[in-house]
């Protein structure tokens, strides 16, 4: 829900930064990999040991500079479908390393409970983005719903962020909501794809129909 509202102001920032590293030759690819390397390393290093708000703070900042690459592909006055595929994949490998360490933490500080809303995070927030990606293939649509990879990415930063600043139950809160609202977005998205997939058959039987007429 985010991107309808914050893309125009994340664009001001991004846009005059894409162009000036497109300038100096750096491919988009190159900043899309280097930006999930980094992101992945400050949750793998930090966060299980327990330095949760500079563990937060830097997966944040790679996470923001992850938006440079769709800035450059625009300044550069066209994209790749190389790069479009190797963005999504980066995407879903910083997410998963992500959730994962929030995990490992919750599980190794003794906090069960907590690493199951985690793991339904990450499972939920896999299975919302799979499903877009299969219904695309498909010829179908699945946007939208509750929460999708900025919501996802908030939540979860700024809960472990907080956490780590000793805000009680910061990162409890933020988990199980967002757990409820990711299986509840799993469950948008099913029905948008059956939705979709209606329409299509009824869009073929009509075509079909004025096919015979005619």
């Amino acid at each position: 829900m985010l991107n309808l509202f914050a893309r125009a102001h994340v664009s001001r920032v991004t846009t005059p930064i894409g162009r000036w590293l497109v300038a100096r030759g750096v491919s988009p690819d190159a900043v899309t990999v280097a930006c999930t390397v980094g992101t992945a390393a400050a949750a793998v290093w930090f966060i299980p040991r327990g330095q949760l708000f500079l563990g937060a703070l830097l997966a944040t900042v790679f996470v923001l500079f992850d938006m440079i690459d769709g800035a450059m592909a625009r300044a550069r006055g066209f994209s790749t479908p190389f790069g479009a595929v190797l963005d999504s994949v980066c995407d879903r490998i910083a997410d998963g390393v992500l959730f994962a360490a929030i995990t490992w933490w919750c599980l190794a500080s003794g906090q069960q409970a907590l690493g199951v809303a985690a793991l339904v995070c990450l499972v939920a927030g896999q299975v919302i983005s799979y499903i877009k990606a299969r219904a695309e293939g498909a010829g179908l649509t699945a946007d939208g719903g509750l929460v999708e990879r900025p919501e996802r990415l908030i939540a979860s930063l700024v809960g472990t962020g907080f956490e780590g600043l000793g805000i009680p139950y910061a990162l409890a809160t933020g988990l199980w909501l967002l757990a409820a609202a990711s299986v509840w977005t799993v469950g948008q998205r099913i029905v948008a794809v059956h939705r979709s997939a209606r329409e299509l058959a009824a869009t073929m039987l009509e075509a079909d129909v004025a096919d015979v007429v005619v």
